[in-house]
């Protein structure tokens, strides 16, 4: 499955939405938990790459908020809400895989899921359950998977050591009580490489717009986009594939375009294979974001959901929704879209892709379209 880094328009890419804190301000408490959160991310993938397991990890986490003035300072109790609901949801698969591992591997060999008999995905940070070493994530055998072109990114990661590079453009028109706005995105270029692990991917980002608005054009870069995605699990059964990708951008943009600031978001993935023929899967994400009419800051929630049809072996199609939902903004309205399309396989390392959409009320964009072209080196 595959989806889009930028929705090719500068007010609905996704480059353009990734607001971080500004200051002090009573809209800015998605953004402070986010960062709470990855104040212990690095802990949790330092300890994963020395062989640790995430459960004691995860405990150790817990005990420092306990007793650490240093932590306490660091943290609210939204934080620390949102620590004890990941350890919650995070845990029960540590748990699990490590009992199975220990049923069925010597006390000497245990280590996370690295036993005779139990080995983890090499895509995925965490497991469902203790599975065999070919389940989850493909392999570079198989076709590359990319993030585009739909607005939902994949749930898997390029592995370590692998540079996929996805590019494309975008023309977008809209139409509001006889203001016509044309806009075209170009390259779009995304590079994703894995780096530390395979579960692991650094991600950067940049893109070049123009737009004309009743004849009077602006244009230029747009900020450099920077993040890293974290294969989480593989899917197995019911139990879906997932990612996690915290994300910003940097103010390096053309002044008409630039947030002067650093940005900041969170993204989450889930993706399900429901036979060979037909996959399905979607993102939740929240970013804070700017009024462009008051420039206040807001908390903006973004939701996809998409389905993949696999049409012969190196020809498939989607079709997909997604929205914006602004929460406590002072002009932002929610935008709903609804957009499909096509991607070719040339080989397992080149794909073609093209796609179109519409909006589907009176605040979104008329319609765009786009194709893009994506290539694996390894």
């Amino acid at each position: 499955m595959a989806s889009t880094s930028s929705l090719a328009l500068e007010r609905n890419s996704l480059f353009s939405k990734l607001i971080a804190n500004r200051g002090p301000n009573p809209n800015a408490n998605a953004s402070n938990n986010v960062l709470g959160f990855f104040g212990f991310l690095p802990v949790i993938i330092f300890g994963q790459l020395q062989g640790l397991r995430t459960v004691d990890l995860l405990v150790w986490v817990v005990n420092q908020g306990g007793h650490s003035k240093l932590v306490i300072k660091a943290i609210n109790m939204r934080q620390l809400f949102l620590g004890i609901v990941l350890f919650f949801c995070v845990a029960p698969l540590s748990v699990s895989a490590q009992t199975a591992c220990d049923e069925s591997c010597s006390a000497r060999s245990k280590k996370w899921f690295q036993c005779d008999r139990c080995t983890s995905d090499p895509g995925a940070l965490f497991q469902w359950r203790c599975q065999s070493a070919d389940a989850g994530i493909a392999t570079l055998n198989e076709p590359l998977v990319t993030d585009r072109p739909d607005f939902t990114e994949a749930g898997s990661v390029v592995g370590l050591g692998v540079l996929q590079i996805e590019t494309g453009y975008t023309y977008t028109h809209n139409d509001d009580n006889g203001q016509e706005t044309k806009s075209h995105s170009y390259p779009e270029t995304l590079f994703r490489y894995g780096v530390l692990a395979d579960w692991l991917e650094l991600r950067v980002a940049w893109n070049y717009g123009d737009e004309e608005t009743n004849g009077i054009g602006t244009d230029g870069s747009d900020d450099l986009y920077l993040g890293f995605k974290i294969g989480l699990t593989p899917q197995d059964g019911i139990r879906p594939e997932m990612a996690l990708i915290p994300q910003m951008t940097v103010p390096t943009g053309a002044s008409d375009r630039t947030n002067d600031e650093v940005l900041a978001g969170l993204n989450w993935q889930y993706a399900w294979s429901i036979n060979e023929t037909i996959a399905t899967g979607g993102s939740t994400q929240f970013n804070r974001a700017l009024d462009e009419a008051t420039q206040g800051a807001y908390t903006e929630w973004a939701q996809s959901w998409t389905i993949a049809y696999s049409l012969t072996d190196r020809l498939g199609a989607y079709t997909e929704y997604f929205g914006f939902y602004p929460n406590g903004a002072d002009t932002a309205s929610p935008e709903h879209y609804f957009n499909g399309g096509f991607a070719l396989l040339a080989n397992n390392d080149l794909q073609f892709d093209i796609r179109g959409g519409t909006g589907l009320n009176a605040d979104a964009d008329d319609y765009f379209v786009g194709a893009g072209l994506s290539v694996r080196f390894r």
